[in-house]
């Protein structure tokens, strides 16, 4: 009985050797990799992230309104003219009304 709780310690001992190595092997090359990104990150020169003030936040939101109101003008405008000079006249003319608009709905007097 002793010889096969000794070959079983032994399988186990090995097995665990194998998971330590494996392991080992798996934190270098994690290692390595952060290491390599670090080196990378210093050279590239760092993106400004956007403002975060609750003005830039209501700005982002408000050119989201106005450019889905742009996209649905143009998506209905297709849908009712079956003509292409329909189609170009309405987007024209949003064209410069988007100015307009945004004028008077978002008092953007700058």
């Amino acid at each position: 009985m002793s010889h096969e709780r000794r070959r079983r310690r032994a399988e186990r001992e090995a097995a665990r050797e194998r998971a330590a190595a494996d392991r080992a092997r798996r934190d270098a090359r994690t290692a390595r990799r952060r290491a390599r990104v670090a080196r990378v990150s210093r050279l590239v020169p760092r993106r400004p992230g956007r403002p975060g003030g609750i003005l830039a936040r209501r700005r982002r939101e408000q050119n989201a309104v106005v450019a889905v109101a742009f996209l649905l003008v143009q998506v209905l405008a297709w849908m009712y003219f079956s003509s292409w000079t329909g189609r170009v006249a309405v987007l024209a003319l949003s064209a410069f009304l988007v100015p307009v608009f945004i004028t008077l709905a978002f008092d953007r007097r700058s």
